[in-house]
């Protein structure tokens, strides 16, 4: 079994069993055996679904922690643009950069000001990719997860451009390398996150086999110390300070904002995101050009360590947007076009391979899955297909490809166990009736 990182944990102690996360995981990557949850580590894709939906706080998202710093000389920060709906109305850019400094950093690079350099290399990727159709943004790497284990026929379609993140931290490094005489082995880049697949993406990045980030800290993590910080009011200034356009990016339909084209689409939630890319595999949605795909509900301000309800981050994040496109909002564009003209637009671009993952197929063998997948049907058939979950698989279907792969049995299902138990219950009613031939009776007579 190929063994991915994955940033979802399941807590086995405070797992009951109850079935709630198999229902929602999107690759169905969740059984229930035992009384406990099981994920399967090729199908996950770190969505964290299963973290939002466990009411008994059996999920969990494996992060760094403020202690990590110590490892480094320089300490980076680089706060998602999701943090500024996070810390209650009016909290500012300029606050939250002093509330970082103040938990240990030495310098923070707004994730924003990398999502202004994403637009822009988005912007040119549109432009000199002319198929396939439609483009789907790579700055989720749940969805390109999803894409690699549910989709893998519309890899190609993913834009190799590189997430604001990974933008932001491998501009920051460089410099405060080049500038203070810092080996950049020595500066230590945290992305502050509100999202379980970034902080896979930071150990596992994709398309690359270098990550940029040293470590990914939850929001939820240090959400009180970081608000105490900010009540304070002091402002300080970032290495670099997105635009209002690149704040925008951290709820749904900001990262189209931004881009300003037209033919583009936004989807966002995990479920959304599945349903509009079968539209896609199957070809329905000619004359859309590009689609910005965020696997949270709203966008990144619903990550599962976020703190605050999605939909108020979301208009918080819309203001502090709003109020940087004001006048007196910095611009980017010349900051951002320098910084190409310098590094080269290929610096900020996916280069390595995308490669689909195994953990849907029956069998590597084609000959073989085609022979499972007859049998598979062949099991469905027969289940009551009423997807109950209660026999710990998500579906009927699923239950089928348990049983098929070796991993369940029919009797798994409580329909077909009860309709076992009344054969055997009529089979010994069968034989109560029969009797010893030296008795002198037979079958009853």
């Amino acid at each position: 079994m190929n063994q991915r990182f994955h940033s979802v944990r399941l807590l086995e102690e405070k797992c009951k069993g109850c079935t709630n996360c198999i229902k929602r995981c999107p690759t169905e990557a969740i059984r229930v055996r035992e009384g406990k949850a099981v994920i399967n580590p090729e199908r996950c894709i770190d969505c964290g679904e299963c973290v939002r939906t466990c009411e008994n706080h059996a999920k969990t998202v494996v992060t760094s922690s403020l202690k990590d710093l110590e490892t480094f000389r320089f300490r980076i920060a680089i706060p998602a643009p999701a943090l500024y709906g996070q810390l209650g109305k009016g909290v500012q850019p300029g606050q939250v950069v002093h509330g970082l400094l103040s938990l240990g950093f030495d310098a923070v690079c707004d994730v924003s000001f990398g999502a202004d350099v994403a637009t822009e290399c988005t912007r040119r990727y549109i432009r000199r990719t002319p198929s396939p159709r439609p483009l789907i943004s790579s700055a989720c790497p749940a969805v390109v997860r999803l894409i690699q284990v549910r989709f893998p026929g519309l890899l190609p379609h993913v834009a190799r451009v590189e997430s604001p993140m990974f933008a932001a931290a491998r501009l920051s490094r460089m410099e405060v390398s080049e500038e203070r005489g810092i080996p950049p082995e020595d500066v230590g880049v945290f992305f502050i996150t509100p999202c379980a697949a970034k902080v896979t993406a930071v150990i596992a990045p994709l398309g690359s086999e270098c990550s940029y980030v040293d470590g990914a800290i939850a929001i939820s993590d240090i959400f009180g110390q970081l608000s105490e910080a900010v009540a304070s009011g002091v402002t300080a200034k970032p290495l670099h300070a997105g635009s209002g356009l690149g704040v925008g990016w951290a709820g749904n339909g900001g990262e189209l904002r931004a881009l300003g084209l037209s033919n583009t689409l936004a989807v966002d939630g995990i479920h959304n995101v599945i349903s509009l890319l079968e539209e896609v595999e199957t070809g329905r949605l000619r004359g859309v050009d590009y689609i910005e795909a965020l696997a949270c509900p709203a966008g990144c301000v619903g990550g599962p360590v976020s703190v605050e309800n999605p939909f108020v981050a979301r208009v918080r994040v819309r203001e502090v947007a709003d109020g940087l496109l004001s006048e007196v909002g910095p611009d980017t564009s010349g900051e951002v076009a320098a910084i190409l003209d310098k590094h080269g637009e290929e610096s900020f671009e996916i280069l390595g391979d995308i490669p689909a993952l195994s953990g849907l197929e029956l069998d590597r063998d084609l000959k073989t899955a085609i022979a499972m997948m007859g049998q598979l049907e062949k099991v469905l058939a027969d289940l009551p297909g009423l997807d109950c979950g209660a026999c710990g698989s998500p579906t009927c279907r699923a239950l089928a490809e348990d049983i098929v792969r070796g991993n369940a049995s029919e009797t798994d299902c409580m329909f077909k166990l009860r309709e076992r138990m009344r054969e055997v219950a009529e089979e010994l009613l069968g034989l109560t009736k029969k009797d010893l031939p030296a008795m002198g009776r037979r079958d009853g007579k």
